[in-house]
């Protein structure tokens, strides 16, 4: 039986964030972020969940189902960097702030020459706090392949990013 339209609404309200974080991880920038936002919730919405599903979950597979989906319709894989800085709340003095700021955007840059499939694996497990069998089943492979996926993500940021603050391009040599 398919939950009540007001339950789902408050309960994806609720869940906003975490798949606004996800669609962003996904697309790399906010407006395309934000198309594939409400295109998730639009389907989630259309689509009568079943009372036994995981929301949170069910709405990461659409919303990676959908990102997919764009891909394959636009047959180019972006390559934009995101133009907004992450801002660092809280920060305790200016070199902090500027040393955070350069770091995440080192990472930043970084994760955006990952092979997307890569990406989502160590977005869900890095970002969401998802288990490896979580993201298996989000993500609809063996988890093997996500941990093998997250190992090859891991390794390519550590190359990709050194202590003089230089970020070299993934795959390729300095």
């Amino acid at each position: 039986m398919p939950l009540d339209q007001s339950i789902l609404r408050k309960e994806l309200v609720a869940l906003l964030p975490q798949l606004r974080r996800f669609a962003y991880s996904l697309a790399h920038n906010r407006a395309d972020a934000d198309d594939l936002l409400q295109a998730t919730v639009e389907r989630v919405l259309a689509r009568s969940a079943p009372d036994d599903v995981d929301l949170l979950r069910w709405s990461f597979r659409i919303c990676r189902n959908i990102w997919i989906d764009e891909i394959r319709a636009r047959k180019v894989r972006q390559d934009a960097i995101r133009d907004e800085k992450i801002e660092i709340a809280n920060a305790v003095d200016g070199e902090r702030v500027i040393m955070g700021k350069f770091a995440l955007n080192q990472v930043e840059q970084a994760m955006s020459q990952l092979p997307d499939d890569q990406r989502a694996a160590l977005s869900l497990v890095a970002l969401e706090g998802f288990s490896y069998a979580q993201t298996a089943e989000v993500l609809d492979v063996p988890i093997g392949t996500v941990m093998s996926r997250i190992a090859r993500a891991r390794r390519a940021l550590v190359d990709a990013t050194d202590a003089t603050g230089s970020t070299k391009p993934i795959g390729g040599k300095t």
